[in-house]
């Protein structure tokens, strides 16, 4: 999620993260107007620098290739020794005869389970996570945080996370999904490039599973924020974040990446990105149900300081972040966030 005043997410890119085959980040964006124009269609708000092969190993100098040889040779000699003597070692060892009688297991095997599995097709429009009840809420004690420091942010950033996926555990094994828990990082490096107009709040990484809060952007935003509000504004940004992680166990993330990738306009772009922000807005409002007290005040604070500005053409309106997020919060079954099945005003 990535908190951009005046910012929006590029048409193919997710909310936060680099470029790259495949889905990588997703980041938050905060409620003002985005700018007029974008980047290039990528899968991410920014664009690390490029991934270099490391460089080849020196060629060895003209003295040292006796050297090389012999070491060579006898590595070679002990090689064979070694192979000699577990041979020995084989031949030498009476080995037992197999048991008589008994079962045949074998005769029960079923031919079919060595065939290969059949290709899962997923439908982020109709998705059994949909018919999933809302998770029940979770006890979750954080950790008070102290916003200048590191490492309270990386406790608060853990805990947090690790009441998350308490919440969701259930639902996803319910699901039969085996999902590895994500890891949760702080930076105080911002991904941003130095001209941007708006900043990253935090970002998810399918690739990597991981959830990084951009430690000096959530700083500049909670300095505007009243003390006695900003628990609640963070605990929405990392469900935010942990939504994304749900979507990638799911495999909608990845579907969603293929819609953006294909489009045929920067129109249908900009809508299967807007879906897939909307849908984590609304995750948000689940684990915000799920692991505070279900106080209204709390989504009240939350859509002042996240969904009461302006309308971004990467996350929607902002009517319609609200929405969304009243909607996890709200509802009876995860069906209530499925922006993919919604009609386009509902994701505008």
């Amino acid at each position: 999620m990535e908190n951009r005043p005046g910012g929006g997410e590029p048409p193919g890119a997710a909310p936060s993260g680099p470029q790259g085959p495949g889905p990588a980040h997703h980041a938050v964006r905060a409620p003002w107007p985005a700018p007029t124009a974008y980047p290039a269609p990528g899968y991410g708000a920014f664009r690390p620098p490029p991934w270099h092969m490391p460089p080849p190993p020196p060629p060895p100098s003209a003295g040292s290739g006796a050297g090389v040889l012999f070491g060579a040779g006898v590595a070679a000699a002990v090689a064979l020794s070694a192979l000699g003597a577990s041979v020995l070692i084989v031949v030498n060892t009476p080995r037992e005869a197999p048991p008589t009688g008994g079962t045949d297991v074998s005769l029960h095997y079923e031919d079919t389970m060595a065939a290969p599995p059949n290709a899962v097709t997923v439908d982020v429009a109709d998705h059994p996570l949909y018919e999933a009840p809302m998770p029940e809420p979770v006890d979750c004690e954080t950790p008070e945080l102290q916003p200048e420091s590191d490492e309270s942010w990386q406790d608060f950033a853990t805990s947090v996370g690790g009441c998350l996926e308490e919440l969701w555990a259930p639902v996803l094994t319910d699901l039969g999904l085996a999902a590895e828990a994500p890891e949760f990082a702080v930076t105080t490096e911002s991904p941003d490039p130095a001209d941007a107009e708006g900043y990253t709040l935090a970002y998810y990484e399918g690739d990597f599973t991981r959830i990084t809060v951009v430690l000096p952007n959530v700083r500049e935003l909670g300095a505007q924020v009243r003390p006695d509000e900003r628990e609640e504004v963070w605990l929405a940004l990392m469900g935010h974040e942990y939504g994304h992680h749900v979507q990638h166990a799911t495999g909608i993330l990845g579907i969603s990446h293929d819609l953006r990738m294909s489009a045929g306009s920067e129109a249908d772009e900009l809508d299967a990105l807007r879906r897939t922000e909307l849908q984590a807005e609304c995750m948000a409002g689940i684990g915000l149900r799920g692991i505070t007290d279900g106080g209204a005040d709390t989504l009240e604070v939350v859509n002042a300081n996240f969904n009461g500005g302006g309308d971004l053409p990467t996350h929607g309106t902002a009517v319609n972040r609200a929405f969304w997020l009243e909607q996890g919060w709200s509802q009876p079954t995860v069906g209530s966030c499925n922006t993919y099945g919604a009609e386009e005003g509902q994701v505008l």
